[in-house]
């Protein structure tokens, strides 16, 4: 028998100091209250520096970790990534989400070489799992390197005001929390370890258990007050009272993403008018991402579409806006999950083509009244459609919007695009709730399968 085995009460007793790391878990199960596993598991002869456990969130099964910096700064080390790994494993055997919380200075170094090893093997099961169960990564402290390649693995990373998520050390970046909020490495930033891990607890209520669970249906109270015409508004106005979580809300200005129910029923909420600009690189990124994650687990997807489209700037052309636009059209037309449109204001040319158009990209779509559907800008359209009477005017600043004031509402109105089967009805401001909650109950039962293929290839 090795002489390095400890009694069970040495064992308690070197295991015991988990405070930091414990207490953290106490904040996402029900009432505080977990089953911790393999907490004897050590690390040479110190603790693993990782509680890995299983509880009930929002009384549905969870698996968590949770890195316990006091151990070697929460070294990651053989036993640390095995301890991990095996809740990975029992996730995708019982198909339950993983919440992970992230606390360390980095790799062990005192067995470098498995610890790379590990992070190896991690992120590996990590992309195993990723929508097949849902995965939160909670960022409380340090992560850095592979593990924050880890972090970012996740479907949703949520950090703390004061936390540090960084591949490579000495950036400059004097405030890296906020710099992943601007970049879209963070979905939340919240003031401490509680409230980003509430936040996450909160995520999971509004997920599926994974991909081939139901979206989950909640009691609501219907929504007061009227929508004005930015994306905030419209959501607040139209989703069930108090259901709207917005999500990458520093990154992309135009474009706006959030979680919420309608009628009870978990939704995605996109937007492409949270600010008046047109979209950007970022904004087409992110709202491609959140599509794609919708997807993974059949959440419906609701789109409010007034843009007029991409920026025309040499900033936007050498961020690569085709690419980008690509890839923001190839998220939805490649989304089998029910895409449900609304073209509260602009939706010209390629903007109308990939978030609302009729011929990949949405199972229904809806105009408001004032609309303008179009696949020119109006001005564009006058000069090329009216080159004739333009020459002549003698203003022609003034006739070339009179007459894309003319091409608006003879050719490109709402009730044009309904007459010729662009949009399914035309709408008033007051009954988008009613025709969302009427379109996604009928698409309820939506079933599409594509090509066989290993996977599609997006522009990334």
């Amino acid at each position: 028998m090795s002489q390095n085995n400890l009694s069970l009460a040495e064992l308690d007793q070197l295991t015991a100091d988990n405070c930091d790391a414990g207490k953290r878990l106490t904040y996402l199960f029900d009432d505080g209250e977990f089953t911790e596993l393999d907490r004897f598991v050590l690390s040479g002869s110190e603790p693993s520096g990782v509680v890995t456990a299983y509880g009930c969130v929002n009384g549905e099964p969870v698996y968590a970790f949770s890195q316990d910096v006091k151990v070697r700064g929460g070294a990651m080390s053989k036993a640390q990534a095995d301890k991990i790994i095996k809740l990975y494993d029992l996730a995708a055997k019982t198909g339950t989400p993983v919440v992970g919380i992230f606390d360390s200075f980095g790799a062990d170094l005192n067995d470098p070489f498995a610890a790379m090893s590990a992070y190896g093997e991690l992120l590996m099961w990590s992309s195993n799992l990723s929508g097949v169960v849902p995965q939160i990564a909670v960022v409380a402290g340090v992560c850095s390197g592979a593990a924050a390649m880890l972090a970012e693995s996740a479907d949703f990373t949520i950090l703390t005001k004061d936390a540090e998520l960084y591949v490579a050390a000495n950036s400059g970046i004097k405030n890296p929390a906020e710099n992943a909020a601007k970049n879209g490495t963070a979905a939340l930033v919240c003031e401490d370890d509680k409230a980003a891990v509430e936040a996450a607890k909160a995520l999971l209520m509004k997920l599926p258990a994974n991909n081939l669970s139901p979206v989950p249906m909640f009691e609501f109270e219907a929504p007061e007050g009227a929508a004005g015409k930015d994306a905030e508004s419209f959501a607040k106005a139209v989703f069930d009272a108090e259901s709207v979580t917005e999500l990458y809300a520093g990154y992309g200005k135009a474009a706006y993403t959030a979680i919420a129910s309608l009628n009870g029923q978990a939704v995605g909420v996109l937007a492409t008018n949270k600010t008046a600009d047109k979209l950007t690189a970022d904004d087409a990124s992110k709202l491609a991402r959140f599509v794609r994650t919708c997807d993974a687990f059949a959440i419906p997807v609701v789109t409010f579409v007034d843009t007029e489209g991409f920026a025309a700037d040499d900033e936007t052309e050498a961020a690569g806006a085709v690419k980008s636009m690509a890839k923001l059209a190839h998220a939805y037309a490649e989304a089998t999950t029910v895409k449900i449109a609304v073209v509260t204001g602009k939706a010209y040319g390629s903007a109308y083509i990939a978030l609302a158009g009729k011929g990949a990209n949405a199972d229904m779509t809806f105009a408001l009244p004032d609309a303008v559907i179009s696949p020119l800008a109006p001005l564009t359209a006058a000069e090329f459609l009216s080159h004739d009477e333009l020459k002549g005017a003698d203003d022609l600043s003034a006739k070339r919007f009179e007459l894309a004031a003319k091409y608006e509402r003879e050719e490109a109105s709402a009730a044009a695009a309904a007459q010729h089967g662009a949009v399914d009805a035309v709408i008033s401001a007051e009954g988008i709730r009613a025709a969302l909650i009427g379109a996604a109950d009928i698409l309820s039962g939506k079933r599409i399968s594509r090509l066989p293929k290993k996977h599609s290839n997006i522009q990334l």
